[in-house]
């Protein structure tokens, strides 16, 4: 595979959620998911104006009945009201009538193939013959279509959210537990929906796995490209933990798509409330070079060869240009592997010697031997020199 340092993203469709478009051209969209009891109104509304404000830009609340049906109208009304407009998406898994109400005034239904359609009296030790998958097929199709149409009348968009852990008994007997049979789960509902001319769709393959969730999302463009589908994806690791070991999940399961060009919106699910997971998503589609939000810094871990206080260092240039959102400042021990290292960087600021610094705009030297106790400021006036200060607000 040869390397090409710039990032190409899978072209997919744009979905309209309220003011906030998804797919195409536009920035990756950070999601999340409220942990309250949605009957609670109060509660639920207090979290998710909590989310809103540490950047998530869609909300999914779980109405797991019909009382949760009418607290989630409520809430939205309460949102509005109070000017917050995130696009509100319902979670849905067992009644396929509380898809069809919630999708008469919410942004987005979420649906999961394996628990909305699935007999589970069907599960069966043997393989299904193939005239009863087929009859079965007919009988999701036959449930799925009227909320199919309430979508098309509301202009409201649909997950098809295939999850590892719950997987149609049809579809267990048919593909087992893969990657192959997570898509085909997606992809038959989806061509139940092209069957209705209903293309406002988002696809995801979860797992909290994340090789198995790489795999089937890997698989699942594959499979789009061959059908000339273009649907946005939503990424996340499902039950990925708490604190680092959710962190680090999250960080390798979505980063690795992300690097591949995969995914429109994402979620971070990690056992926290839910305004933590927002600064995570964040980073990783800092890290991943999908969405670039703030300042982004290289340094290096330094060495016996560093002869200055590389880490005060850092800490005092991320301090005084940490609002320079999209700029990239490289601050390196040395000359050995600084100046190759950050060669994608805007700035440099590279140890010479004893208590000395270079500094570097790109690739190109524009300061020798400058006193480290003067080297920030000369940094901060090359910044500005360049047209890239803004001042702070």
């Amino acid at each position: 595979m040869t390397y090409s340092p710039s990032y190409t993203r899978f072209k997919t469709r744009v979905i309209q959620l309220g003011e906030i478009p998804m797919g195409g051209k536009y920035p990756i969209r950070v999601q999340s998911m409220t942990n309250t009891d949605t009957r609670n109104i109060k509660s639920t509304v207090a979290q998710t104006i909590r989310m809103i404000k540490a950047g998530c830009e869609y909300v999914r609340i779980a109405v797991p009945g019909m009382k949760e049906i009418e607290s989630l109208r409520e809430i939205k009304k309460i949102l509005q009201k109070k000017g917050y407009k995130a696009p509100l998406i319902a979670d849905v898994h067992f009644n396929p009538k509380i898809a069809e109400i919630a999708a008469t005034f919410v942004e987005k239904v979420r649906i999961n193939p394996g628990n909305y359609n699935d007999n589970k009296k069907n599960t069966t030790t043997g393989r299904y013959l193939k005239t009863r998958y087929e009859d079965e097929l007919e009988g999701i199709a036959k449930r799925l279509k009227p909320l199919i149409t309430i979508c098309k009348e509301n202009g409201t968009a649909l997950r098809i959210g295939t999850n590892h852990g719950s997987l149609s008994s049809r579809i267990l007997n048919k593909y087992g537990d893969t990657p192959i049979g997570m898509v085909e789960s997606a992809l038959e509902f989806v061509r139940i929906c092209e069957d209705q001319q209903f293309h406002n769709l988002v696809l995801s393959m979860k797992s909290s796995n994340t090789r198995l969730m790489i795999q089937a999302n890997r698989l699942l463009v594959e499979r789009m490209n061959k059908a000339g589908m273009t649907y946005p994806i939503h990424l996340g690791v499902t039950e990925a933990g708490a604190g680092e070991d959710g962190r680090l999940k999250s960080a390798i399961g979505i980063g690795s798509l992300l690097s591949d060009g995969i995914g429109d919106t994402i979620r971070v699910s990690i056992t926290e409330d839910p305004e933590y997971e927002i600064p995570v998503a964040y980073g990783i589609l800092q890290a991943s070079g999908a969405r670039i939000t703030k300042t982004e810094f290289i340094s290096c871990p330094s060495c016996a060869r560093t002869l200055f206080n590389i880490q005060e260092a850092v800490e005092k240039i991320k301090s005084r240009t940490g609002h320079l959102t999209g700029l990239k400042i490289a601050i390196m021990g040395c000359i050995v592997n600084g100046p190759g290292e950050m060669a994608d960087a805007h700035y440099g600021y590279v140890g010479a010697g004893r208590g000395r610094i270079m500094l570097y705009k790109g690739n190109a030297l524009v300061g020798r031997n400058i006193a480290e106790a003067d080297a920030i400021d000369t940094l901060i006036n090359l910044i500005k020199a360049n047209g890239d200060w803004v001042e702070p607000v």
